[in-house]
């Protein structure tokens, strides 16, 4: 059992719970066509993303990593009429062709894409004083998740709801040896997470599609 085994299972539950989506296909068609990586979230996955956010009940909503949108879509179909999505994005050419898979998608009058490094947009967004957010997803660098973390602290209000994916880094985040710097961060993350008070959270590791993985689910409790 390995790979062609763990993409079958997930093209029969996509198949069978999700189906077909002209808006979410050709959100990943023009993704391809633009020459941008292959990292988004499976169908499965966004769906996940779409009904935690839906149980959690959320307004607001904080995109950390934005790519092509394709998870943008998920999230911002969880919203109600005046909910708000913010997503995060340091490449201005994904964060086109986000815009446009967004407007394609009938979200861009609740959706606002922020180009530049997101260390730096979360601080402007905190200096601003944006209502606090109900639902974070973190799908970005990963050396870079602990200061993520913080700032999602920071921006939300008690009972909101953290996810952080790509966790797991095909096993390699049990090593404590690891000098790879992704590890580091995914490691360091944890040892945040588990000395906040404030919050409690638990890890899964998961397989499908995009390979061995996983991801971490954060509660702010107060």
């Amino acid at each position: 059992m390995g790979q062609q085994q763990w993409t079958a299972v997930d093209d029969y539950f996509s198949e069978v719970l999700i189906g077909a989506d002209e808006v979410l296909d050709g959100a990943l068609a023009a993704a391809d066509a633009a020459g941008l990586p292959h990292i988004n979230v499976a169908p499965n996955q966004g769906k996940l993303l779409q009904l935690l956010a839906v149980t959690r009940g959320a307004r607001r909503i904080l995109e950390i990593g934005t790519l092509g949108g394709y998870s943008t879509i998920w999230l911002g179909r969880a919203l109600p009429a005046d909910g708000r999505l913010v997503t995060l994005e340091i490449d201005p050419a994904h964060a086109a062709v986000a815009e446009a898979n967004l407007e394609r998608a009938g979200l861009a009058d609740r959706t606002e894409v922020i180009v530049g490094r997101a260390a730096d947009s979360l601080a402007r967004l905190a200096d601003q004083g944006v209502e606090p957010f109900d639902f974070v997803f973190v799908d970005a660098d990963k050396p870079s998740n602990p200061v993520y973390f913080e700032w999602a602290l920071r921006l939300t209000r008690p009972g909101a709801l953290i996810v952080v994916d790509n966790v797991v880094r095909g096993g390699e985040v049990a090593d404590p040896d690891s000098t790879d710097p992704a590890v580091r961060g995914v490691r360091t993350l944890h040892d945040l997470i588990a000395a906040e008070p404030r919050v409690s959270a638990t890890s899964v590791q998961t397989v499908g599609v995009k390979g061995y993985d996983g991801f971490t689910l954060i509660r702010v409790e107060s």
